[in-house]
């Protein structure tokens, strides 16, 4: 039988190899970059305009987010690293959501905002930000952004630490998919009529 100082050895060894991998974000790559399926290889391949869609368009009347992830530009892959743009008319609210592949580093180009996320003890930290500030929300916490208007519209832009960081919207996922309305009604305290009028509103 192994002695305790062996299992001890064995388990610190187990847990120092298994510790990089769960630490890590997007793969690493064997290359310099993954070439999409049947991609020409010039600059235009690590070219991105979809951004130009922003100049000098009107404010959209809602919260919008325009992206630059792998999905729309495909030369992100392995790169560890998207954008996104987030456009916040008037008493707008990006709701509470979470990045499940990346942490959120969102810098304020225009207006003010209200910011704040929700660390694993239900602790809230939140801050008030003005133009030229920069906030991180940490990877797989649920945060929100809100403009209440003070200073008219916002525009935001932010970075991921991921190709792919994913969104899950906190209200859309627990009651605009398949969730036993039963259950909805006795996780939050409230009668099933409750969870119907919250559902209608979402599908709005």
């Amino acid at each position: 039988m192994a002695s305790k100082h062996q299992l001890f050895f064995n388990l610190v060894l187990i847990c120092t190899t298994l510790l990089p991998i769960s630490m890590a974000g997007d793969p690493d790559i064997l290359t310099d970059f993954i070439i999409p399926p049947n991609a020409i290889v010039n600059g235009s391949l690590f070219t991105f305009t979809g951004m130009r869609s922003l100049v000098n368009s009107p404010i959209p009347s809602n919260f919008t987010v325009l992206k630059a992830s792998m999905v729309q530009f495909p030369a992100l892959e392995g790169q560890s690293v998207s954008y996104a743009v987030l456009e916040f008319p008037n008493d707008s609210v990006n709701p509470p959501h979470t990045h499940p592949r990346a942490s959120e580093l969102l810098f304020l180009l225009g207006g003010s905002l209200e910011v704040g996320f929700v660390d694993t003890t239900n602790k809230l930290y939140t801050q008030t930000l003005e133009f030229g500030d920069m906030f991180v929300f940490p990877k797989g916490l649920v945060h929100f952004q809100y403009n209440n208007g003070s200073n008219g519209p916002a525009l935001a832009l932010s970075a991921f630490g991921s190709a792919n960081a994913g969104t899950v919207s906190v209200p859309t996922t627990v009651f605009n998919t398949s969730i036993f309305d039963g259950i909805l009604a006795k996780s939050f305290k409230i009668d099933i009529a409750t969870v119907e009028k919250l559902k209608a509103g979402l599908a709005h």
